[in-house]
């Protein structure tokens, strides 16, 4: 049964920005996993990232989406205090330079809200274990209290069976009032909008109601969900998210590229072009709780699966060091996520050889998306498809962009779909036909 949420459209804004998607704890060398589980003393490491502003206007983005920033116990998304600077990050005047210096180089800021769980330390939770039922802040948290004795751990719902993540009651108007409070407070401090963590295990209602109180007073806020699976569209028309993360597409990317079917990929597009008649995803090759794109697919064939990124609609995301082509691969354990969020050097690296191939392909293809920006919401056609070969025409009706993938160890001859300049990639055009070298890709313009 449909519960259809009057949506206002996304901001105008959104439609020319590319995120560079950082891990900050990571990207600074702070201690995940800190033996005492608690931190005081404040670590000045927001400057480091701060040192890499001039990195993301030289690849042509104009987006920093932050992953956790609040304090927390280990890895950011055990929160425990939503108002707070992570110490081993910095603290307010840090971060307020890092938004700065941000928007003066024309970056727009996103933060990371975590807001269907919190850390079992923070207080709002510790006064529940303490004092029970009659604690200021137990309705922020469903607990059947029948049968509960003082003393006797606190019988609350946790996040996907992790001990140290305590889920919060979406149905109480204390959850709704306090995520209110804390995204208002930060888009005050001069944030552009959201990711929702987890926006898939919070009932689509309560999103219904927080996020139109929050645009009253920031009408030029973007909210963007972290959806793993479902009927996306369905979700972003109840819970009046403007995006959502768009996985199915990165599956299709990275397992077209990787296993050289491209009826995959092109099964994937033709979906992903369903959704735009309700919204504009979130797209990604990339990001922190994910194999990287190199390592998935192969080093020698990244510009292939960003070129699919950047070349079809939605609001596209690099995840920092994709873009050097950099490796690394999660594993289902405890530390299992270290490989892909590692610590950043001071500066960016000097490159050569297939990282700066892909460095280049970056900048090409941000570029090229930066001259036709109406790419983010526009449809897609597979021209031409057989298992290692695909040419996806991506127009409006004056414009085109055209983008061919050779998955195969020999070259191709392609339809060039009325393209009739190379823009990125290798290709030979010639006679209404593209030829891509062994495990070549190209995307041309009419």
């Amino acid at each position: 049964m449909d519960h259809d949420v009057d949506r206002t459209p996304e901001p105008a804004w959104v439609e020319h920005v590319m995120w560079w998607h950082v891990y900050p704890l990571g990207f600074v060398g702070a201690e995940i996993r800190p033996t005492s589980g608690r931190h005081g003393t404040v670590e000045h490491r927001l400057g480091h990232l701060e040192a890499w502003l001039d990195h993301v206007v030289d690849l042509g983005l104009n987006g920093l989406l932050l992953g956790p920033v609040f304090a927390s116990s280990t890895h950011g998304y055990d929160t425990v205090d939503h108002f707070r600077i992570d110490p081993r990050l910095g603290d307010d005047d840090d971060f307020d330079r890092l938004v700065t210096a941000a928007h003066d180089r024309g970056i727009r800021v996103l933060l990371d809200g975590v807001f269907n769980h919190v850390g079992r330390e923070h207080p709002a939770f510790r006064a529940l274990a303490e004092q029970g039922p009659d604690a200021e802040t137990a309705p922020l948290f469903a607990v059947d209290w029948d049968g509960w004795q003082p003393g006797q751990p606190v019988p609350v719902g946790s996040f996907e069976g992790h001990d140290i993540l305590v889920a919060l009651d979406h149905t109480s108007t204390a959850t709704e009032d306090l995520v209110v409070q804390v995204m208002t407070h930060w888009l005050e401090r001069g944030i552009d909008g959201w990711r929702l963590d987890a926006a898939y295990a919070v009932p689509q209602a309560f999103w219904a109601r927080v996020l139109p109180r929050v645009r009253e007073r920031f009408p030029d806020a973007w909210f963007s969900g972290e959806v793993i699976h479902g009927d996306t569209a369905q979700i972003v028309r109840e819970s009046t998210m403007d995006s959502t993360t768009q996985y199915e597409l990165w599956q299709g990317i990275w397992h077209g590229i990787a296993d050289r079917n491209c009826y995959e990929l092109a099964h994937a597009i033709e979906r992903h072009d369903e959704l735009l008649t309700t919204f504009a995803p979130s797209t990604f090759v990339g990001n922190h709780d994910v194999t990287r794109i190199a390592s998935a697919v192969g080093e020698g064939v990244v510009g292939h699966a960003i070129a699919v990124l950047f070349t079809v609609a939605g609001t596209p995301s690099v995840y920092a060091g994709d873009e050097f082509a950099w490796t690394g691969v999660k594993e289902d354990r405890e530390g299992g996520d270290d490989a892909v969020r590692p610590t950043f050097p001071a500066a960016p690296p000097a490159v050569s050889g297939t990282a700066a191939d892909v460095l280049h392909a970056h900048q090409a293809l941000v570029a090229l998306r930066r001259r036709h920006p109406w790419l983010h919401r526009a449809h897609t056609d597979v021209v031409h498809l057989d298992n290692t070969a695909l040419v996806l025409r991506t127009a409006t009706d004056r414009e085109a962009v055209v983008t061919a993938l050779n998955l195969s160890p020999e070259p191709v001859v392609l339809p060039a779909a009325d393209a009739t300049r190379v823009e990125a990639g290798a290709g030979d055009l010639r006679d209404g036909t593209l030829r891509l070298p062994a495990a070549g890709w190209a995307v041309l313009t009419r």
